[in-house]
């Protein structure tokens, strides 16, 4: 891990501080430089870690959001006329679906009464016309029902 031509041991190292070099950013000459002072000096907090070092620093408040601006209070007349409208429009939508739904069930009942009136009527027309083709409703084979009848008594 370490070069072998070190002639000491790690922890016997300089350590080497290195100061930061301030950054002057570059201004136009036109314009002079105002300081500005801050409204309050922040406080300064030092925190002892648990190995001795001590951490300095400013302590830094939690940022608050900006507050809303008030929204202007609506009239409840307004309120009132709005929701009547939607009101209005949800039973005019509502009274369109009936009038439909109606107008669908009272088709529905006719082609069921026409196909009624159909089936009984053509019942109706066999039970006319066939019955004035065969001259009665019962054919009786007369000369059997003699034959059986005489030999039954005979």
């Amino acid at each position: 891990m370490y070069p072998e031509h070190t002639p000491h041991v790690p922890a016997q190292r300089a350590v080497e501080v290195h100061q930061p070099t301030p950054y002057t950013p570059a201004m136009p000459a036109s314009a002079p430089v105002v300081p500005v002072q801050p409204g309050a000096v922040p406080a300064v907090a030092s925190i002892v870690l648990p190995d001795g070092r001590v951490v300095t620093g400013y302590a830094i408040n939690p940022a608050q959001p900006e507050p809303l601006a008030a929204k202007p209070a609506a009239s409840r007349t307004a309120v009132n006329v709005a929701l009547g409208g939607v009101g209005f429009l949800a039973v005019c939508g509502g009274l369109i679906l009936l009038t439909s739904f109606i107008a669908a069930l009272t088709a529905f009942i006719t082609q069921l009464l026409t196909l009624a009136a159909v089936i009984f009527g053509g019942w109706i027309a066999v039970q006319v016309f066939g019955a004035s083709r065969h001259g009665g409703g019962t054919t009786v084979n007369i000369r059997k029902a003699v034959i059986k009848r005489n030999h039954f008594h005979g």
